[in-house]
C-alpha cells in the first residue's frame, strides 16, 4: 500500500503500517502521527445487500468538510480507502506536484460522491497503479467481477469528529467527537 501511495503522489515520508492489535497497550507501538485507520474486515451476504449505515449518517454542514467518494469500481475498496485516508489529510500530507492523486483530488473536490467515483473510473494513472500494485500483494488479486468476502474502509478525523468512510454507502458515517491526540484510540474503539 505504501508503494501504491508513492506511485500516485504521496511523499516517501508517509506510509502504511500494520496494526498489531486494538488494545491500548498495543496501540502504543504505532508510529505517530496516525492520520487514518484503514480496516479490512469480512463481509457476509447481508453486508453486501444493505450498504446504508444503521448509525447516524452525516447529513449536516460537517459533511462538506469530509472528502468522500462512492465506490463505483468492483473490488477497489482498498484503493478507495487509501484515497479517503489521504484526501482527508491533505492539510498534513503534501502531495507531489502534478501527481495523478493531486490532479485527481484537485479536479474532484467540488464533485458529488458518485461523480468522484466515476471520475476515478476514468483515471488511467490511478487505475493502472491499482492493477500493478494489487498484483504484488501477498495474495493474488481477485478479478474485478469476482465475489469477495473482505472489505476495506477508512476512519479519519475531520474538524473534531471521527468519520467512517465506506465507498459502498451514500455518505460518511459520524462516530462522534475525537481529536488528533485521541484519534487512534477512538478509532480502535
Amino acid at each position: 500500500m505504501t508503494e501504491f501511495l508513492s506511485a500516485i503522489g504521496v511523499g516517501d515520508e508517509w506510509g502504511v503500517v500494520d496494526v498489531i492489535g486494538l488494545d491500548e497497550e498495543l496501540l502504543q507501538f504505532m508510529p505517530s502521527p496516525v492520520l487514518s485507520l484503514i480496516l479490512l474486515f469480512p463481509v457476509n451476504e447481508d453486508d453486501n445487500q444493505s450498504t446504508e449505515p444503521t448509525n447516524q449518517e452525516v447529513t449536516d454542514d460537517k459533511e462538506s468538510a469530509v472528502y468522500f467518494m462512492r465506490q463505483t469500481i468492483n473490488n477497489a475498496c482498498g484503493t478507495i480507502a487509501l484515497i479517503h485516508a489521504v484526501a482527508n489529510n491533505c492539510h498534513r500530507i503534501q502531495l507531489k506536484d502534478k501527481s495523478s492523486l493531486k490532479t485527481f483530488l484537485d479536479s474532484s473536490r467540488d464533485l458529488k460522491p458518485e461523480e468522484r467515483g466515476r471520475l476515478l473510473e476514468a483515471n488511467a494513472d490511478i487505475c493502472n497503479a491499482h492493477h500493478t500494485y494489487a498484483k504484488e500483494g501477498q495474495t493474488s488479486a481477485p478479478a474485478a467481477d469476482s465475489h469477495i468476502n473482505n472489505h476495506f474502509v477508512a476512519l479519519v478525523q475531520s474538524n473534531g469528529f471521527l468519520y467512517e468512510l465506506d465507498g459502498r454507502r451514500s455518505h460518511p458515517l459520524n462516530h462522534g467527537k475525537t481529536s488528533e491526540d485521541t484519534f487512534l484510540s477512538d478509532a480502535a474503539q
